[in-house]
């Protein structure tokens, strides 16, 4: 008990160094400040972006129900990133630089505790869009009797139950909260590295069939096979995006030390975490350029949303 009271004083105490001193900060109120001029652009691109999105998945017919939620809940994790977090997180710089240290470091928690669960719902929502595509393709025809919109709504509502509950330990033991997140990580990881390997494998083995047949293919199933690589392209955009954005944030949490942390470390802590952010703003353009239906529905919106701006 006492080793683990003595845990959590020590990341308390570090957390606090990395993001509310004086001694730290006081040499890069210049880079906060641009830092935050990020955040706002990117706050207004995700907030936007990703409303553009769901009003257009919304209006969507064409994709199965199932796999149209999965994609709603994480252009929703991303529009609270630009709703909620990026404006906590400019909010946040601006007391570091104006050395308001009494709220500093509440804000500064609070930013971590709403980033973590958010986090985790991305990338769990991201391991059951991997999942949904192996599903798609081992099932077949059962695939829409098992994959059902009342079953993923319940995986949806557990990742946002499990992650706010879990991440909440924070406050009681931080040590809880950090390895839930381990742990989300690397069952993710191993979840999506498995069902896109055995997508690939499949897909592999299919074509080899075709090749070897002395028959004629059957167009509708080439057609679906075509469509099935372009979901499961889109899902992997998706993935390595992620990757991408939230990997130099990995990185540099691993080189941090509990006894030496300068300013740069600081920096580099924060642009990190803007771009983590980045993210956000990045996914609507990437469901626009992959996904034909969103792309569409997108363009209608805006049609109508100019159509009705011209008419008032």
């Amino acid at each position: 008990m006492t080793t683990a009271n003595s845990s959590a004083y020590e990341t308390q105490n570090t957390f606090e160094q990395l993001h509310c001193s004086a001694i730290l900060t006081a040499e890069i109120h210049g880079q906060l400040t641009f830092i935050s001029v990020l955040n706002i652009f990117g706050s207004i691109t995700a907030f936007l972006g990703n409303g553009l999105i769901l009003i257009a998945l919304r209006k969507e017919s064409s994709l199965h129900p199932p796999s149209k939620l999965l994609l709603s809940s994480l252009a929703t994790t991303d529009l609270c990133v630009g709703l909620i977090l990026e404006p906590l997180t400019v909010i946040y710089l601006v007391s570091v630089v104006n050395e308001h240290w009494n709220i500093c470091y509440y804000l500064s928690v609070t930013g971590f505790v709403i980033r973590a669960i958010l986090f985790a719902v991305s990338l769990l929502t991201l391991t059951a869009i991997s999942v949904d595509r192996l599903l798609a393709l081992v099932l077949g025809l059962r695939y829409r009797q098992v994959v059902t919109l009342k079953r993923t709504y319940v995986i949806v509502g557990t990742f946002w139950v499990v992650s706010t509950a879990l991440t909440g330990m924070y406050f009681w033991n931080p040590a809880v909260t950090f390895c839930y997140k381990i742990i989300v990580e690397l069952f993710s990881l191993a979840t999506s590295i498995f069902s896109y390997t055995r997508i690939f494998f499949s897909l592999r083995h299919r074509q080899n069939q075709v090749s070897d047949t002395i028959q004629q293919p059957n167009q509708t199933s080439e057609l679906n096979i075509a469509r099935y690589r372009k979901a499961v392209c889109s899902a992997l955009w998706l993935q390595f995006m992620l990757v991408a954005c939230f990997l130099p944030r990995v990185i540099a949490l691993a080189l941090f030390t509990k006894t030496a942390i300068s300013p740069s470390d600081v920096l580099v802590n924060q642009y990190t975490i803007a771009l983590v952010y980045l993210n956000s703003s990045l996914n609507p353009i990437l469901y626009c350029w992959k996904i034909d239906e969103v792309r569409q529905a997108v363009k209608d919106t805006i049609r109508q949303l100019l159509c009705y701006s011209c008419g008032t």
